[in-house]
């Protein structure tokens, strides 16, 4: 039932744009582009937040790391 309720309001919204679109398409054209500026911003931010954790994960992994134990000085007198 909820796939009907959202194919219906998918078609009632895309009905509406397309109504606006002949009424008046420089807002539509705004409307789009302003959409799709939003969503270049949103890539860009999700983008930077992805970097800095997989920096933080190498900069925890190195931290953590086994690193080989120095071996101990051999003593050569008794």
């Amino acid at each position: 039932m909820s796939k009907h309720l959202d194919e219906s309001s998918r078609l009632t919204a895309r009905a509406n744009r397309e109504r606006l679109a002949v009424a008046q398409p420089e807002a539509v054209m705004e409307e789009e582009a302003n959409k799709a500026v939003a969503v270049r911003q949103n890539m860009a931010r999700l983008r930077e937040l992805r970097l800095a954790k997989e920096a933080q994960e190498v900069r925890t992994e190195i931290s953590t790391a086994k690193r080989p134990a120095k071996p101990k000085p051999k003593r050569r007198f008794r």
